[in-house]
């Protein structure tokens, strides 16, 4: 494929802006390759500065599960933006975002509106801290919850990609307050909570991982850390800015079955726009100021557009009959494909429309098993991809999202791009 203006615009870019992005996956950096520069995007297929066209599957991380330009989501946009971009007051689109969110996941009884999932998870926290009294935090290696100094501890995504688990300018006082244990590991949560119970605020977790490739949750874990949390005082807290709206209307708290007191959302409750939320049980958000005691603010969160957005997303999701369904049934063409093209030689984790694939002929149930993945023929197999149109995420550590525009066209042909591929 040609990639001439985007290696153009890629030089242009990292005397600019470090390492020419703007996110350090879209570098492009593990996989060796030129990144694209995007043009435009419409339904299930993206466009880069050189014209090529690519099935994406990357669908910007998560949010357009129903495809690019969607009319109904452009529109709000566009008429939200000829009213005003923002105003920095309270506005009525707020209200009917956070009663449609309710609706969906019931368990978010009270929620604020902010820019991102960095911020969401950021500001759940402090709210856990505020709540219960204590200072500490659990989370697992390989989960990754947003840039925000706590966090970047043994964190997944890029970080892992870039062999760098830990973060440059995150002071020793932050990270001692996180605790890290194994995902779908109970025995290491109940050593963490025997040692620390008493000071622990919260345990935060992706119900389902998806920033160590995608990760599904053992058979009773989530169930355990809704139980230990609860013995403990603690608060349990669902970071869905991956999986809410993604696995089901209700996320991964309808999914599973399980009731956290947190949650956080981000990308799709926005439509695409920049927003993100964190809410729960009412009583803990009684913390949150001017109700509560524990700051949170934010000049553009709420902001008019994104809420618009928002709104337009989430009433498509919830009135498309048979969504999850179809996301299902794809998931599983593109995953059996996979393993009909590689055989024992790959494990395939898939849910819904989340999958990813790992060169490694043993089951990857964690960051450590994950990390056994063969790196340098992901690179390969990503180039394979690559060059013959479709997109994905250039990290062995991400998911590959499907979305309901993606059609039987487009499914037929990635099956034949992927049978194409040889170990």
């Amino acid at each position: 494929m040609i990639e001439e203006k985007s290696a153009k615009l890629w030089e242009q870019s990292k005397t600019r802006i470090p390492g020419g992005v703007n996110s350090p996956v879209r570098a492009f950096r593990a996989v060796n390759r030129i990144p694209r520069f995007i043009r435009r995007a419409s339904g299930s297929k993206i466009y880069d500065a050189d014209g090529n066209e690519y099935i994406d599957y990357v669908c910007s991380w998560g949010p357009s599960i129903l495809g690019h330009g969607v009319k109904e989501i452009v529109t709000a946009v566009q008429e939200s933006a000829a009213e005003g971009l923002t105003f920095g007051a309270p506005t009525e689109r707020e209200l009917i975002l956070a009663e449609l969110v309710h609706e969906m996941m019931p368990v978010i009884e009270v929620m604020r509106l902010v820019n991102s999932g960095t911020e969401a998870v950021m500001s759940a926290v402090r709210v856990a801290r505020g709540y219960t009294g204590r200072d500490l935090i659990v989370k697992f290696e390989g989960c990754y919850h947003g840039h925000s100094d706590g966090m970047l501890v043994k964190a997944g995504s890029g970080a892992i990609t870039a062999a760098v688990p830990d973060s440059g300018g995150v002071p020793a006082g932050y990270a001692k307050n996180t605790l890290v244990a194994a995902y779908n590991s109970p025995s290491s949560v109940e050593e963490l909570f025997r040692q620390r119970g008493d000071d622990i605020a919260a345990v935060i977790v992706e119900p389902v991982a998806a920033n160590m490739g995608v990760v599904l949750p053992s058979d009773g874990f989530l169930p355990f850390l809704r139980d230990i949390t609860s013995r403990y005082g603690s608060l349990l807290i669902f970071d869905e800015v991956i999986t809410g709206f993604r696995l089901a209307q209700g996320g991964a708290c309808e999914y599973f079955g399980i009731e956290p007191d947190l949650v956080t959302l981000g990308k799709i409750v926005g439509g695409g726009m920049p927003l993100g939320a964190y809410g729960g049980k009412r009583d803990v958000m009684k913390s949150v100021s001017p109700d509560g005691t524990v700051y949170q603010a934010g000049t553009l969160a709420g902001n008019p557009v994104a809420t618009a957005a928002g709104i337009a997303m989430l009433n498509l999701i919830r009135n498309r009959k048979g969504l999850y369904e179809r996301l299902e049934n794809r998931g599983r063409l593109l995953a059996d494909a996979f393993r009909k093209a590689c055989g024992d030689k790959v494990t395939v984790n898939q849910i819904g429309s989340l999958l990813s694939v790992f060169f490694t002929p043993y089951p990857v149930t964690d960051c450590q098993s994950a990390r056994k993945s063969d790196l340098k023929t992901f690179s390969r197999y990503f180039s394979h991809m690559l060059d013959h149109g479709i997109y994905l995420a250039p990290s062995q550590f991400e998911a590959l999202f499907i979305s309901d525009a993606h059609s039987d066209e487009d499914l037929k042909r990635t099956c034949e791009v992927i049978s194409a591929f040889r170990l």
